[in-house]
């Protein structure tokens, strides 16, 4: 296993390693989320809640299967995090960050029009607000690659213009497109069926992995 790695199973799911400064961090999440369902019982629009599940529930399966990457070749998974941490969750996801996926959907939410039906430079305000916030999630994680926060181990996921292309497609578009997907729908059935199929996959793979065959991601 690269170094990286081993650093970042070093004290995984660790409660030890919790530090104070989550407290305000998780009180900001729930104030942010018990003003949305405020917000949506009032108007009937649950929209903006169901976003930021929805973003935060495709970044757990792709969290989920970049573990089983680790596991299956017993070297790296694509991405690790084994820097400073309050709490590190799997190798390449830690509480910070868990938290900043809570929120991203509710701010994509936010920043489309009341309409929705608005264009921008042609493009349909939803699809180009998914590539803005795609285009400058890339940016972050490259300055965290480049800081050692987020460590990159395989040539077609780097600093590369087509490893680049790479993370924009899977690492982040790809969380709005199902944003885009749920909110879309006319039901709320159908937003709800959708997000638990979301959150699902992942539960189950986890629940196989992690309980019944013993692997550590």
């Amino acid at each position: 296993m690269t170094t990286a790695t081993q650093q970042a199973l070093n004290g995984l799911r660790d409660l030890s390693m919790l530090k104070w400064y989550i407290i305000p961090l998780m009180a900001l999440v729930f104030y942010v989320y018990t003003r949305e369902i405020k917000e949506a019982k009032e108007t009937g629009d649950w929209n903006a809640v169901l976003a930021g599940w929805t973003i935060f529930g495709v970044d757990f399966f792709n969290e989920t299967w970049n573990g089983w990457v680790m596991h299956l070749t017993q070297r790296s998974a694509l991405w690790t995090t084994p820097g400073d941490t309050a709490l590190r969750t799997m190798v390449g996801w830690n509480i910070e960050i868990m938290f900043m996926f809570l929120l991203l959907g509710i701010i994509y939410v936010h920043t489309l029009s009341d309409s929705r039906k608005e264009t921008i430079l042609g493009i349909p305000e939803t699809w180009f607000w998914a590539i803005g916030y795609s285009v400058f999630c890339v940016f972050i994680e490259c300055l965290l690659n480049v800081g050692g926060h987020l460590v990159w181990e395989y040539p077609f996921w780097s600093l590369s213009v087509k490893g680049v292309w790479l993370i924009f497609l899977i690492g982040y578009f790809h969380f709005f497109c199902f944003a885009i997907l749920v909110i879309s729908l006319k039901s709320m059935k159908a937003k709800l069926t959708t997000v638990g199929l979301i959150f699902a996959v992942p539960a189950i793979m986890n629940i196989l992995a992690l309980g019944f065959w013993g692997w550590t991601y």
